[in-house]
């Protein structure tokens, strides 16, 4: 009988102390965004939802790994940012924050990570210097950015015809990055920059800046702002009758939430460019249709979709590794390709640099639309190795020439 309860004693302690709870691995998760402000509906609330989305389909808790997930508003100010990352991760043992729009405080952030070595899976910032030449070993920049926005939208425009530019810049990290790397994609194309002029971040009132570009004559205003800035952008423009008058607005990063508020009759016509579209395929599809049902009814933006593919990607790296050891979490996410139904199959360059196809769309007309939230006519495929900027082309000091 002793006998029979020492080796049933023994059978329960192995069990307990098997494969399963030998690599129990706790990770915390911080999703840092706006929550309140011009970018509050791209990412906010909706950017939660998608971690949440991403650990419950990866099954998370099945595999040994128990994933808490907390989150924050930056408020869009870096030093907001920057405060809430520090007390994160040195006092509230958070592993890895997502999404953080907002260049300005993405860059801090970014470097605040390698300080701490944690990791940094950036889905809502655009600037391209995230990977050039701020590039981390701690980051990876996941969506989208300045560099593909510029070849997307800037070059389809200078292409149709719209070979002069005038450029409305938010005056920060973004807008700057975004203007120079458009810049450049037009001057490339044999296009001309007739001026710029710098907003204030975030403005209501671009009536002034408007009409300077008015003045210019140039045949495309660039809008080299987002979220609540474009939209009030678009609208003044349609107010002064730009137009109208012959001239297009460039919307170099318009996403599906601003399309949503400026309705179809103001959207309709505008070329934008992005990596993920709602309907795009079945797999899409059936994701958004789960997504919306926990955000109001609301489709996902594109950031909202790179919050659960970079999460996914991050816990497939976890399991991979057997450990939350930034270093071997990182070196698995670069090795492993990445494959979900969101973005399909790609990879994590050298340089953090998240590789897949990027679209462009144009905003159909009223008359053309199925319903709510049935916004994009594809126009053409951006093959990631077009669309982001060339390895050979970086500043990352992480890339070997």
């Amino acid at each position: 009988m002793k006998l029979k309860t020492f080796l049933t004693t023994t059978a329960l302690c192995a069990l307990m102390t098997g494969p399963a709870l030998a690599q129990q691995i706790s990770v915390k998760a911080g999703v840092l965004n706006d929550r309140s402000g011009l970018y509050a509906d791209l990412s906010g609330e909706g950017s939660v939802i998608a971690a949440k989305m991403a650990v419950e389909d990866f099954k998370a808790a099945d595999k040994g790994i128990k994933v808490e997930i907390v989150s924050a508003d930056h408020q869009n100010k870096p030093d907001v940012g920057s405060t809430i990352a520090r007390t994160w991760y040195d006092q509230d043992g958070v592993d890895l924050i997502l999404d953080v729009p907002t260049s300005s405080v993405a860059l801090a952030v970014s470097q605040i990570t390698k300080d701490k070595n944690k990791i940094h899976i950036n889905s809502g910032a655009a600037a391209s210097d995230l990977t050039g030449k701020a590039c981390t070993p701690n980051t990876v920049h996941w969506t989208y950015d300045t560099y593909a926005l510029a070849q997307g939208t800037g070059g389809a425009m200078v292409k149709a015809g719209g070979d002069t530019w005038f450029f409305l810049t938010a005056d920060y990290a973004f807008g700057h990055a975004l203007e120079r790397d458009a810049s450049a994609v037009v001057t490339k194309n044999g296009g001309k920059v007739l001026g710029a002029v710098r907003t204030p971040f975030p403005g209501t009132d671009f009536s002034s800046f408007l009409l300077q570009a008015q003045a210019s004559k140039a045949k495309v205003i660039g809008l080299a702002n987002a979220g609540g800035d474009t939209i009030n952008s678009i609208k003044q423009a349609g107010e002064f009758g730009i137009t109208a008058g012959g001239q297009k607005l460039g919307g170099l990063l318009v996403f599906l939430t601003d399309v949503h508020s400026l309705g179809l009759p103001t959207a309709q016509g505008l070329v934008l460019t992005e990596s993920f579209y709602w309907d795009t395929n079945d797999g899409t599809r059936a994701w958004s249709e789960r997504f919306s049902k926990a955000n109001g009814g609301k489709k996902p933006t594109m950031v909202q979709a790179g919050v659960y593919s970079g999460m996914l990607h991050y816990l497939k790296a976890v399991e991979a590794a057997k450990s939350k050891d930034s270093a071997a979490v990182m070196a698995k996410m670069k090795e492993l390709p990445t494959d979900d139904p969101l973005f399909g199959k790609g990879s994590v360059r050298a340089d953090g640099r998240k590789m897949h196809d990027m679209y462009l769309f144009e905003v159909k007309k009223p008359a053309d639309s199925k319903g709510p939230w049935d916004y994009y006519k594809q126009l053409a495929v951006l093959p990631a190795e077009q669309a982001f900027r060339p390895l050979a082309e970086s500043e990352c000091p992480l890339v070997k020439k």
